[in-house]
C-alpha cells in the first residue's frame, strides 16, 4: 500500500462525523491528531506517527451513533469499525492492531482498558488536552449542555449555586466543569502530556477564580 495511513484514515473518518456535535466533530479529530504529533515531538522513545495519526482521525467515529443511542460504547464500534474499512484499503493486520489498541483504550471509562503502547498513550493524553485549557473549557461546556440537555433533562446552570441566593439546582453547573477538566489533566500519561497539562492547569485555575471572583465568592463587586 502507497499511501500514507494518517491521511487514509481522515478520509475514511470524515463521513461518520457529518451528524457530530461540536464536541466530537472533524475538527475535535484533527486537534487530537495536531496535539498527539506535538507530544510525539518530544518524546524519547521511538513514536510511529502514521498510526497516531491515524488513530487520532478514527477514535470518535462512533460518537454520532452513540449520541443517537445506536450504540452502548463507541470506544468498541469505533475499534471494529476502523479495523473493517482498514482492512478494506489492504492495511497489514499488524498495523490494525495497534491502531484498534489505540482507540480502544482513548476514554477514560471505567471499562476502557489501559493503554500500553507509547502511541496509546499519546492518543490518550492528547483526547484528553483538547478538553484542557481556554479551548478545552468551551468544549466542557458543550459537552455538559449536550449531555444535561439529552432526553428532556434540564439544561444545565452556568453558575455556582452554592454561592447565590436564588433556588439551589441539581442540574450541573460550573463545579462539574472544573471538575471534569480537573480530573482529565490528572489521568495523563506521557512526560510531555504532563507538561502541556500543567499549563494549562495554570490557566484553568485563572479562570476559574476570575470566575469566582465576578459572581462575589470572593467578595468582588
Amino acid at each position: 500500500m502507497t499511501q500514507e495511513l494518517g491521511p487514509l484514515a481522515r478520509t475514511l473518518s470524515v463521513p461518520y462525523y457529518e451528524d457530530a456535535l461540536p464536541a466530537h466533530d472533524q475538527f475535535h479529530a484533527k486537534r487530537v491528531r495536531d496535539i498527539a504529533l506535538r507530544l510525539a515531538d518530544d518524546c524519547d522513545g521511538s513514536v510511529d506517527r502514521d498510526i497516531l495519526a491515524a488513530s487520532a482521525w478514527l477514535h470518535d467515529i462512533g460518537r454520532p451513533r452513540e449520541r443517537a443511542g445506536d450504540i452502548d460504547d463507541h470506544d468498541e464500534w469505533a475499534t471494529a469499525e476502523a479495523a473493517q474499512l482498514l482492512a478494506a484499503e489492504g492495511v497489514e493486520p499488524d498495523r490494525i492492531g495497534r491502531l484498534k489498541h489505540c482507540i480502544r483504550t482513548h476514554s477514560i471509562r471505567v471499562s476502557s482498558p489501559e493503554p500500553e503502547t507509547l502511541e496509546a498513550k499519546l492518543l490518550f493524553d492528547a483526547d484528553k488536552l483538547d478538553a484542557a485549557g481556554a479551548r478545552g473549557l468551551i468544549r466542557l461546556a458543550c459537552i455538559v449542555g449536550e449531555r444535561s440537555g439529552r432526553m428532556g433533562e434540564k439544561y444545565a446552570v452556568i453558575d455556582d449555586t452554592s454561592a447565590t441566593d436564588v433556588e439551589s439546582t441539581d442540574s450541573p453547573d460550573i463545579a462539574l466543569l472544573r471538575d471534569w477538566a480537573q480530573e482529565r489533566v490528572d489521568m495523563l500519561y506521557t512526560y510531555p502530556g504532563r507538561r502541556l497539562g500543567q499549563q494549562r492547569r495554570e490557566f484553568m485555575d485563572e479562570f476559574f477564580t476570575q470566575f469566582a471572583g465576578e459572581i462575589g465568592v470572593t467578595g468582588e463587586r
